[in-house]
């Protein structure tokens, strides 16, 4: 028998990968669409030909069939929603971040505690082929002694939706990290095995959207701009992570006045290393019989958000912990909470 299946919030992310990857499976079915603004419920139900559109999350959480639930709603809604979802009996995926804070993220973290119920949170790089690729060939110790990783996820202009959710601080929590920093970040602690941090100092920037009727831009994802809306998030963040195993240094941009793109996580080890394109394909760097060595591996990559989404329906059933757990992503809204406080402080966090 299929698992019923609600999905809250029906947005882009929802639009993009739970549903198609709901639909495709054959361990789960659509019961729900549901939506604050009801339009976009309704679309659901009529562009996909199935369930019922509902408006208020919690008439889904009165139906005893629907045992699973993906939380696509913007991030202040993430904790509540899914706490009242665990103590309602369903299974659920939030996705990313977990939360605006870490805070909120251990508040959830506790609530799967007490009632023993799956919560997977959506740091979809876990079920990435390139990646897991990566994680095998470190587990294995090709790389040998990991001592340094980079992260770079930097972008010219490419703050989305100006004055929108994205760039209203009491609704997304932080802007670049918490949007495109959490996968990067989140993926090499996965690589690492998740490794404790020590000591975490970061600045965040909120430079170039700050005046939001001189930014200018080519286009705008989750755009059209709302001059009359907030823009107090981060548009450029760098920092230092400390941890059990290697340091992690990143530098992040929705926007900067540089036009060429970083998109890339270098893994820096004594055998060897590896840069890992985001979304893309990884090269290992070598030596090899006196020479150096140079090779980018050939694999078919595996749709991850059906992945996540065929796992986490799995898990419901066979209780097996996800690496995409609240036990282990929490550590990465640890870190991410540490370079905002480090920014705001002035100051390194050390734990």
């Amino acid at each position: 028998m299929k698992t019923k299946v609600a999905v809250i919030g029906c947005g882009k992310i929802a639009n993009d990968a739970h549903i198609p990857s709901y639909l495709a499976s054959e361990l789960g079915e659509i019961k729900y669409f549901c939506d604050i603004i009801p339009e976009r419920a309704d679309k659901a139900v009529e562009r996909y030909g199935l369930g019922t559109a509902v408006y208020n999350y919690k008439e889904v959480l009165a139906d005893p069939e629907v045992t699973a639930i993906s939380v696509c709603t913007p991030n202040k809604e993430h904790t509540t929603i899914t706490i009242d979802a665990l103590r309602a009996g369903k299974n659920v995926l939030c996705e990313k971040p977990a939360a605006r804070t870490y805070s909120e993220a251990l508040e959830m973290q506790k609530v799967q505690h007490e009632t023993g119920k799956v919560l997977n949170i959506g740091v979809v790089n876990r079920f990435n082929t390139a990646v897991n690729l990566i994680k095998n060939r470190i587990d294995n110790g090709e790389l040998g002694d990991i001592y340094q990783v980079y992260i770079d996820f930097r972008a010219h202009r490419s703050i989305p939706g100006l004055g929108g959710d994205f760039t209203n601080h009491a609704v997304a929590g932080g802007g670049v990290l918490i949007d495109w920093g959490v996968h990067y970040l989140d993926l090499v602690m996965y690589c690492l095995g998740d490794p404790l941090p020590k000591t975490v100092t970061g600045k965040a920037h909120s430079v170039l959207g700050a005046n939001m009727k001189e930014y200018v831009y080519e286009d705008m994802w989750a755009g059209p701009p709302k001059y009359d809306g907030v823009y107090n998030v981060e548009d450029f963040i760098t920092g230092m992570i400390r941890t059990a195993g290697p340091n992690i240094t990143l530098n992040g941009a929705w926007a900067q006045n540089i036009g060429a793109p970083g998109q890339y996580v270098d893994f820096i080890g004594s055998k060897a290393g590896i840069r890992l394109q985001y979304g893309g394909n990884f090269t290992i760097y070598s030596t090899k019989d006196g020479k150096l060595t140079e090779e980018t591996p050939e694999f078919e990559p595996k749709n991850m958000f059906q992945t996540e989404i065929n796992s986490f329906l799995q898990c419901i059933q066979s209780g097996e912990k996800l690496p995409s757990h609240i036990d282990v992503v929490v550590i990465t809204a640890k870190i991410m909470q540490a370079l905002y406080d480090s920014s705001e402080q002035g100051k390194e966090i050390v734990f």
